[in-house]
């Protein structure tokens, strides 16, 4: 099927449709509501402001949004369109997201590697998931950031609607036959994707898969993978690798949050109307990236993947 050019939001750029590029694997989506968009999106749809919230964005006023007890402004439940997973409804209605890990003060000051917890939010500041880590003690600080995981991710009513399972792999590029990889399952126990590595002897690559292992798009970092004082973009691309069509981005937080906290910031962007499933999987992309690239423990680097 053919994917039309949907509405878009004021200040959003579909990145699919403003190069000129058919979207090779998705399905027509709701375009985004009233509160969604806003002025000041840089390239791909990333909002220049900090994650903190939406002071000084455009647009009207947002009206009924549900809220939590601790103050937490929720992204509304948008309508769900036929044949979407339970809890992947408010991804027809967003091309971007914002990953924040929450900074935990034990690792801070003891160097104890904790279960991470992440926000995740639109370009408004409202959360639109919830994700935790579930992995035991010892796995944690034993194998650092090449440990196995399961992440749980949460909507607003508290259900587990995405879980991401990375399996024990070798971090060292010198195996090519046991890469690092990640299973998306939406809702838990239903597969509907997968992020795997591809040995490259000097550029992080990745291939994302449907729930078949069909390949699907790939993904292509930078030849280093270093955050000073600028962002880093891994480019999500088409099969044949000509055409991008999103990003996965880390995100610059500031001399001192980089050197002493592995609390990363994160943007997606993809196209508006990929598959809900496949953006899913772009998450889940997002996650083994941080975990490969960019996490810590204490105060020691310690990075996964081609550059040991």
């Amino acid at each position: 099927m053919q994917a039309h050019n949907p509405a878009l939001a004021p200040g959003f750029a579909n990145v699919g449709y403003a190069q000129g590029n058919q979207v090779p694997y998705g399905y027509p989506e709701y375009a985004p509501g009233n509160f969604q968009g806003g002025a000041g999106a840089g390239p791909y749809g990333f909002q220049s402001q900090p994650m903190g919230g939406p002071p000084g964005l455009g647009g009207p006023p947002i009206q009924n949004q549900p809220t939590a007890k601790d103050g937490t402004i929720w992204m509304p439940i948008p309508p769900p369109p036929p044949n979407c997973p339970p809890g992947l409804e408010y991804l027809t209605q967003i091309d971007q997201i914002l990953i924040h890990q929450q900074t935990e003060l034990l690792e801070i000051f003891l160097g104890f590697e904790s279960n991470n917890k992440y926000e995740i939010k639109n370009t408004l500041g409202q959360r639109v998931y919830f994700a935790v880590e579930d992995t035991d003690c010892c796995t944690r600080n034993c194998c650092g950031p090449s440990r196995p995981f399961t992440i749980r991710i949460m909507d607003n009513l508290g259900r587990e609607v995405i879980t991401l399972q990375r399996p024990l792999r070798c971090s060292s590029c010198c195996f090519p036959c046991c890469l690092q990889e990640i299973e998306i399952q939406a809702p838990p126990g239903t597969p509907v994707g997968y992020v795997v590595q591809n040995w490259h002897p000097c550029l992080p690559k990745f291939t994302i898969q449907d729930e078949r292992r069909m390949d699907v798009l790939k993904i292509s970092g930078p030849c280093v993978v270093c955050s000073c004082c600028e962002d880093v973009n891994f480019e999500v691309k088409t099969l044949d690798e000509i055409s991008t069509i999103g990003k996965i981005s880390k995100q610059w937080t500031g001399f001192l949050k980089e050197a002493f906290t592995d609390a990363d910031n994160f943007g997606v962007a993809f196209p508006m109307d990929l598959d809900v499933k496949m953006k899913a999987v772009m998450i889940g992309a997002c996650f083994l990236i941080d975990f490969m690239f960019f996490e810590r423990i204490g105060d020691n680097p310690q990075r996964t993947g081609v550059w040991q």
